[in-house]
């Protein structure tokens, strides 16, 4: 994978996960970290049964509050998660599936947030998905529209 220019469009990342996603969100944390971008934790901070809503609120709080500009969740699906985040208002988590779904979630909807299903994507594609999340720009434009109107 390239080199990521995170510092043209984010500044801050924010990650947190559930028990699920756990090992998932560390390999994520470590894979930025190496690539000397800033990561802040959320936790948890072991692998023990926690309610993923309690993470995913942390959260979008936190991006919410413009403590970070752009958060990662993981739990088993990303489902879970991203309902969660997205009753926040100027919250727009996507479940990324696939380098498509990743690519569209910044350039037409200006997601602010990855879901990723720990138990239905692989690391290595997560970390890709991750990757190309941080890179592509919002378009605007015709997208801005309807992205105001959520």
């Amino acid at each position: 994978m390239s080199n990521i220019k995170l510092n043209k469009i984010f500044k801050t990342v924010c990650i947190a996960s559930d028990h699920a996603g756990f090992n998932l969100k560390e390999s994520i944390k470590d894979y930025l970290i190496n690539k000397d971008i800033s990561v802040f934790d959320l936790g948890p901070f072991n692998n023990q049964s926690v309610d993923y809503p309690d993470y995913a609120k942390k959260l979008a709080l936190r991006i919410k509050g413009k403590k970070s500009d752009v958060g990662i969740l993981v739990c088993g699906s990303g489902t879970g998660m991203s309902i969660t985040a997205n009753k926040f208002k100027s919250i727009r988590a996507a479940v990324c599936y696939n380098l498509s779904s990743t690519r569209l979630s910044r350039q037409h909807n200006d997601a602010n947030i990855i879901a990723l299903g720990s138990r239905l994507t692989k690391k290595s594609l997560s970390l890709k998905l991750v990757e190309v999340f941080l890179k592509t720009k919002f378009e605007g434009g015709r997208h801005l529209k309807r992205v105001k109107k959520i």
